[in-house]
């Protein structure tokens, strides 16, 4: 019988959801239940700096707790560069700290406001002494995908066509469209999340389990054995089906 190995879909700083929903896998999983987390840990909602320090505690316990890289994770990362870098998948005119994206909600979470007209170098050099270092650490660290024989964990999707092996990250935390629009097998089942959906959705090749938590939406958690897959709810699990 195949292990359960459960995911969770993206958080976007709703700690209160997050412990939630870690509740709902350790009473179907026990303390021991190995997690993936799709991404998309910060940005929007009210405790960032929470729902990090929460998986780098887990990581620390000991916890099977495998956490993926998402696009506003890699924004946050890029930000506490060296020199802050921009991401050129962004619609022109946008950038992290767009109102659109939620990079001030992140740095709020962490104590840090700033007034209009504040010049980018004097934001970035406050964020660096006030965001610690194991945090920053954490977003370095992320990898962008995990894969069982059955199935492949990421945040975004992948390329069609293109080996898991030969996949880019900037598809791996950023593609919709070309990944969505294809209705053939995968590789393997493709469990993500990055684009909210009503609810979590399973569509034959892959698994959307992004249902709006970064808009104040429940945040999803599910649990597979196999390609099986089953919803984790207050009333125990619920058969997710094509």
């Amino acid at each position: 019988m195949t292990a359960p190995l459960y995911a969770i879909g993206d958080i976007h700083g709703q700690l209160e959801m997050l412990e939630q929903t870690l509740a709902l896998v350790e009473a179907d999983g026990g303390p021991g239940a190995r997690i993936v987390f799709l991404g998309d840990y910060t940005d929007r909602g009210p405790d960032s700096r929470g729902v990090i320090e929460r998986l780098i505690a887990g990581q620390k316990q000991g916890r099977e707790w495998i956490c993926l890289k998402g696009n506003h994770d890699r924004m946050f990362e890029w930000f506490l560069q060296e020199t802050p870098r921009h991401d050129p998948h962004l619609l022109i005119g946008y950038h992290w700290l767009h109102e659109r994206i939620g990079g001030v909600d992140t740095l709020a979470s962490y104590g840090l406001t700033f007034e209009d007209r504040t010049r980018l170098d004097d934001l970035h050099a406050r964020a660096k002494e006030v965001i610690p270092a194991p945090h920053a650490e954490f977003l370095r660290s992320l990898p962008a995908l995990h894969e069982t024989p059955e199935l492949a964990f990421v945040h975004a999707g992948i390329r069609p066509g293109v080996p898991l092996a030969q996949q880019h990250e900037d598809d791996l935390v950023w593609i919709r469209q070309p990944f969505h629009d294809h209705t053939g097998p995968h590789p393997k089942l493709v469990v993500h999340g990055h684009t909210p959906v009503e609810k979590p959705s399973h569509y034959g090749n892959r698994v959307n389990l992004d249902s709006g938590a970064g808009y104040g939406r429940p945040l999803t958690a599910a649990v597979f054995e196999g390609r099986d897959c089953w919803l984790l709810t207050d009333a125990g699990r619920q058969p997710l089906t094509p």
